[in-house]
């Protein structure tokens, strides 16, 4: 598949890091660090701007690595791009840990998987159908 993409970014474009990577990492385009405190959210730019094909999106989920070493996360995840959506890419980090992070320009702070989507029709009906689980949810099964 290939995306039309716009860069005003300093770095590469995005890109897989392995051949069997399903996201592409995204870099911040800074022209000054960004201190992210604790439990502080903050835009981050990476001069990024793409035009995706009708009936697909654009996913941007957490790094595991920025997670797991810094509890930095986002707070909108996975965060959707549609088709229709020409501005910049950012993205809204926040710092769950107890310690100050700092965003240099060229770090990797999220990953981007291009995934396609289904338009949904609604049919409206008096009820549903029966199932085994019925309406039980968030722990019904007694399972962990």
């Amino acid at each position: 598949m290939k995306i039309k993409i716009v860069s005003t970014s300093k770095h590469a474009l995005p890109a897989y890091e392995t051949i069997h990577s399903a996201g592409m990492d995204l870099r911040a385009n800074l022209d000054e660090p960004i201190l992210l405190k604790p439990l502080e959210r903050k835009l981050v730019p990476t001069g990024l701007f793409i035009e995706l094909p009708e009936g697909y999106e654009a996913q941007i989920r957490p790094r595991s690595g920025l997670a797991i070493k810094h509890g930095i996360s986002l707070v909108n995840t996975p965060g959707t791009i549609d088709a229709d959506y020409r501005g910049e890419v950012k993205i809204i980090m926040i710092n769950l840990s107890n310690d100050e992070f700092l965003i240099n320009d060229g770090e990797r702070i999220a990953q981007m998987i291009i995934a396609s989507h289904e338009k949904a029709e609604w049919i409206e009906v008096e009820e549903l159908s029966n199932t085994d689980r019925g309406s039980g949810g968030f722990g019904h099964s007694g399972k962990s």
